[in-house]
């Protein structure tokens, strides 16, 4: 007899709304020839990393200056950076990254010339030093095929 599968982690509803807003947000954001759907005659499958962390609220300003930082490195990688985001209102702990990438292959060799990029490194140093990042978790979105970029239909 086989167990049981284990049950999903549960996210809070919070957390559910912001991956739901900040996959929006990516896929509002990718240049629209690198988004073509299958059914167009398009591109491959892209998927979009959202980075989520845990920061010091009291260290802001250095997670600032690491998202600027990054914002040179992540593209000279490979990545498609659409951005990083702070918290604005409510939770004060909680930033946000989305970078997009055409497959996970394509994310973990970004990942490596990133680990190698000495401006990436000297950052990553830079924050480890100061403890400006407490946790951080990766997950990986797909557009889902008809759903993209809909526009409102006039009437």
């Amino acid at each position: 007899m086989t167990p049981p599968p284990p049950e999903p982690e549960s996210i809070g509803r919070r957390d559910a709304i912001a991956v739901l807003l900040a996959t929006g947000a990516a896929l509002a954001a990718w240049p629209g020839d690198a988004v073509a759907e299958p059914s167009r005659g398009g591109a491959t499958m892209k998927i979009a990393c959202i980075i989520r962390y845990q920061i010091d609220p009291f260290q802001r300003d250095g997670f600032v200056t690491h998202a600027r930082n990054l914002s040179r490195a992540v593209p000279r990688c490979g990545g498609h950076l659409v951005g990083f985001l702070l918290p604005h209102e409510g939770t004060n702990d909680v930033a946000w990254a989305l970078v997009l990438v055409d497959s996970l292959a394509a994310y973990e060799a970004y990942r490596e010339r990133l680990k190698a990029d000495p401006e990436a490194r000297e950052d990553a140093a830079m924050m480890q030093a100061k403890r400006i990042i407490l946790r951080e978790e990766r997950n990986f979105v797909e557009l889902v095929e008809g759903t993209f970029n809909l526009l409102p239909r006039s009437s």
